[in-house]
């Protein structure tokens, strides 16, 4: 039995992106969260706490891409294609972010709010474009011919700004359990008054989603409520509850590192609900990770160039990372 190329590599890119979620979800989390502490030294100890790993936390973005795009030509060319306003929009945020979080300890005090609400509106613009373009992702991508088939602004729907606000409230919630974490005092006490609101409203979020997306596409409902999906699937829900309980019993207990942990565990569940969605389609409704690997066709045969995205990859690794001196 051969190797299977392309599940390695789909598994190669979801734990990247996986990674991206969780390492830089409660760095924009930390952003999305400025407006409601509005004191220089709490926001300056806010940014203090990510400040040696911010810049690294993207990586996991870029080795994701990358990976796509060496692995996956047809799905990278296809999801570019489909969401390039929405990822564009992300990345403007994400350069917006950037460049705030390194100017706003140079700035003057009076010209220093201009950098917080850079760095406010860059924090909430990447998230809310990562859920955009995750909403259009589970809405599917027309493909025909290889090609995508849809308009430009088709990801502009009521399910993905819905999606685009749910990702900013999880990403608020992982950011909030992240600074209770590493701080203390009058600032963790303000992390533990906000935890429990935005649990319960991210509990609500997460709810309505689970509703809405079987509700709006058959082919997922039809992979939630038959077998045996159903015995993947229903322990997803359940899982959540109970974590979403034990959350709120650490918040109210004034609990340290369990509440970011537990977090996780909501980010990863979240996940899961969504690889079992979709799986095996690296480009929904209807296109495998196995009719999306890369090969030129002749004579009818596919031939497959393993190395490619392994040189990809070597180039990436290859690049230096620009840390604080």
């Amino acid at each position: 039995m051969g190797i299977d190329l392309p599940l390695i590599w789909a598994v190669i890119i979801i734990f990247g992106i996986m990674m991206y979620v969780v390492m830089d979800g409660f760095d924009l989390g930390i952003g999305i969260l400025f407006p409601f502490i509005p004191g220089k030294t709490d926001r300056d100890v806010m940014m203090n706490t990510v400040a040696p790993v911010w810049d690294g936390n993207e990586t996991w973005l870029v080795l994701g891409g990358a990976a796509l795009f060496g692995a996956f030509p047809l799905a990278y060319s296809v999801v570019l294609s489909a969401l390039y306003l929405p990822l564009i929009l992300m990345l403007i945020g994400l350069i917006f972010r950037g460049v705030a979080f390194e100017f706003r300890f140079k700035a003057r005090d009076n010209k220093r709010h201009l950098w917080d609400k850079a760095f406010i509106g860059g924090s909430v613009t990447a998230t809310f474009f990562q859920g955009v373009a995750l909403g259009a992702f589970i809405d599917g991508l027309p493909v025909v011919n290889r090609q995508f088939a849809g308009g430009s602004l088709d990801w502009l729907t009521p399910f993905t700004m819905f999606c685009g606000a749910a990702l900013v409230v999880a990403y608020a919630l992982l950011g909030c359990t992240w600074l209770i974490m590493k701080t203390e005092g009058k600032l963790q006490e303000q992390m533990h008054d906000l935890a429990r609101p935005l649990a319960f409203v991210l509990l609500a979020v997460i709810g309505i989603v689970s509703i809405w997306t079987p509700l709006a596409h058959t082919d997922i409902a039809a992979r939630w409520f038959t077998m045996p999906n159903l015995f993947w699937f229903m322990p997803v829900p359940i899982l959540v509850l109970v974590t979403m309980y034990g959350l709120i019993r650490a918040v109210a207990r004034n609990a340290h590192y369990t509440p970011f942990l537990l977090t996780l565990v909501l980010i990863f569940l979240g996940y899961s609900g969504l690889g079992i969605s979709l799986w095996p389609n690296i480009i929904p409704p209807s296109i495998s990770i196995w009719d999306a690997k890369p090969g030129l066709h002749a004579g009818g045969h596919a031939v497959h160039h393993p190395v490619h995205p392994g040189l990809h990859l070597l180039e990436l690794l290859r690049v230096p990372r620009q840390g604080h001196p």
